[in-house]
């Protein structure tokens, strides 16, 4: 690929506690400059901290906050101005790098092979540093859909000392947290007005490892305010990918994956401090336990949106919760459809997505019939297959257009439809929970 820029540029990261914003600085060549900066929460304590330690966390952000920007014209260099990375420093960004935009390259026909070389040098071993220890506090990163809701529930319920963290003030968002009656930190992300400008003229664009960026914030907020336990809020199923490219599983949710957990839970420990922990409360669960679990909290019936049209940046805020036309709206009904009766499905949709013969191409890529898994935060085909299972059980569903497709050509090819479902609504031993807090949440999963 022709490359109009060689070098792709760390700049620098600046914290201003006073103003409450973060400053983060990148480049191409030098040549073309971009600011991103990130309001924090004005009138809150932040705990006394060791600067040192603050920059660790800080700079983690400011290498994930270059997925954005790196990816307009990937650059053949790389060039960190920001801090030195050792050895095991750089290749963790490397593996992050090629894992995170692995779908922006296989989209864009690009060739990630040795492309992506993070510069390193001999450096120090870092020092453990003490910061002031807090009784639990547990700081949770929320969206509008159903599974952090789920995990904010649990974690509520279970006695946790649980504050939520979210980005920007979007209405549908902002009726959660009313219904959650828990604290919540909302930052303000503001991109580079020359990233939005070059996507424009011709730069490539395309998907970046955002739920990476997110634990990256959350660790540096966690520091800030003085909480030691990150609870993410990523099923099991995030691990699977879509489609091989170039020898590489591309997975869309990569940086959901137990991969990338385990990953970033050893990053936190290796390269910032050791008493910050980071793991999913969802891990062992698939979506369909997550939903089903969800299904008992009506009073979040009207207020959930696990549409990804929501969350656009290029677009006024809506109070309209589904596009009707999304892998994600066409998910999240076979989901709810497996547990909630006909009426209460429209309620929650505005509209009964089974009826709908446009969607017929994305629910045959949901059940595992053709194509191949839709390049969006959705579930397993197993998953679809068990929800439809269960939808066709309660019956109120099956003279729908796309019922009548599953019950001729899907079902007779499942051999033990019992088991299907045991196999997916069965919690997973692979996760990372702690036992303090497995032992809390038993009883409500």
């Amino acid at each position: 690929m022709d490359h109009p820029y060689q070098k792709f540029i760390f700049d620098s990261f600046a914290l201003d506690q006073g103003e409450g914003r973060i400053e983060l600085r990148y480049s191409l060549d030098n040549k073309i400059k971009f600011l991103e900066t990130i309001d924090l929460a004005l009138g809150m304590e932040y705990q006394e901290i060791a600067m040192t330690l603050m920059d660790r966390a800080l700079f983690a952000l400011h290498l994930i906050g270059g997925t954005s920007y790196y990816k307009t014209y990937c650059p053949p260099e790389i060039e960190v101005h920001s801090e030195m990375l050792s050895k095991d420093h750089a290749e963790f960004w490397n593996k992050v790098y090629l894992n995170g935009l692995g779908e922006f390259f296989y989209k864009n026909r690009v060739d990630p092979a040795g492309l992506i070389n993070f510069p390193s040098r001999d450096t120090i071993p870092l020092r453990q540093i003490e910061r002031p220890k807090e009784s639990k506090k547990v700081l949770l990163p929320i969206g509008g859909g159903k599974d952090s809701i789920v995990a904010m529930e649990m974690l509520k319920k279970s006695g946790f000392d649980v504050t939520l963290l979210r980005m920007g003030g979007h209405p549908l968002i902002d009726e959660v947290v009313k219904t959650s009656d828990l604290p919540v930190i909302t930052l303000e992300r503001n991109l580079s007005p020359q990233l939005l400008e070059l996507n424009t003229q011709d730069a490539m664009n395309g998907h970046i490892p955002f739920t990476g960026y997110v634990s990256c914030l959350s660790t540096v907020i966690a520091l800030l305010y003085g909480f030691d336990t990150i609870v993410m809020s990523n099923e099991r199923s995030a691990s699977e990918g879509n489609i091989e490219y170039k020898g590489m599983n591309i997975n869309h949710q990569w940086s959901k994956s137990f991969e990338f957990e385990q990953m970033f839970a050893n990053y936190i420990k290796n390269f910032i401090t050791n008493d910050l922990a980071y793991f999913s409360v969802l891990r062992h669960l698939s979506e369909l336990s997550i939903t089903r679990y969800f299904c008992t909290m009506p009073e979040y019936f009207d207020k959930v949106t696990s549409c990804n049209a929501n969350w656009k940046i290029i677009q006024k805020p809506t109070d309209k919760r589904w596009c009707h036309e999304c892998p994600k709206c066409a998910f999240s009904f076979c989901l709810f459809a497996a547990f909630l009766p006909k009426d209460t499905l429209l309620e929650i949709f505005g509209k009964n997505l089974f009826e709908d013969t446009s969607l017929s191409i994305l629910y045959r890529m949901i059940l595992g019939i053709e194509g191949t898994k839709p390049f969006d935060c959705v579930g397993t085909p197993e998953e679809a297959q068990a929800a439809f299972l269960l939808a066709h059980e309660r019956g109120d569903l099956d003279d729908t257009f796309t019922m009548q497709m599953f019950l001729k050509e899907v079902l007779p090819t499942i051999k033990d439809p019992e088991k299907l479902k045991n196999d997916v609504l069965q919690p997973s031993t692979q996760n990372a929970i702690p036992e303090e807090f497995l032992t809390a949440l038993h009883g409500h999963s």
